[in-house]
C-alpha cells in the first residue's frame, strides 16, 4: 500500500478512491445541502453508472464520466460520493 492509497471495503468506496478507467454506480451523494443540490443537477444522482476517467498530475481534479458527459469534481467533492463497484 502506497500513501497516497487507501484500503477499500468489499464491493463500495467513495468515487476519489476509484482507479482510472474503474465504474461503479452512486450509492449516496453525502454532502451539504447546497453542494448534494449542484451534484444532482450536474447528473451525479443515486443508482447512476459513473466511471473515473483519469486524474490530473498532482491528483486533484478528476475527471469522471457520467451520462455520456465528462465532468471535472476536486478531489474532495468526490469523497463524499459513495459508489458501489463490480
Amino acid at each position: 500500500m502506497t500513501p497516497k492509497t487507501r484500503p477499500r471495503a468489499a464491493g463500495g468506496c467513495s468515487l476519489d478512491q476509484l482507479t482510472a478507467g474503474e465504474q461503479g454506480v452512486i450509492e449516496t451523494v453525502d454532502c451539504t445541502p447546497v453542494v448534494a443540490r449542484r451534484l444532482m443537477e450536474l447528473g451525479l444522482v443515486p443508482g447512476t453508472s459513473i466511471e473515473l476517467v483519469r486524474r490530473a498530475p498532482l491528483g486533484d481534479p478528476i475527471e469522471i464520466a457520467v451520462r455520456g458527459v465528462r465532468l471535472s469534481l476536486r478531489r474532495a467533492e468526490a469523497r463524499k460520493i459513495h459508489v458501489t463497484t463490480g
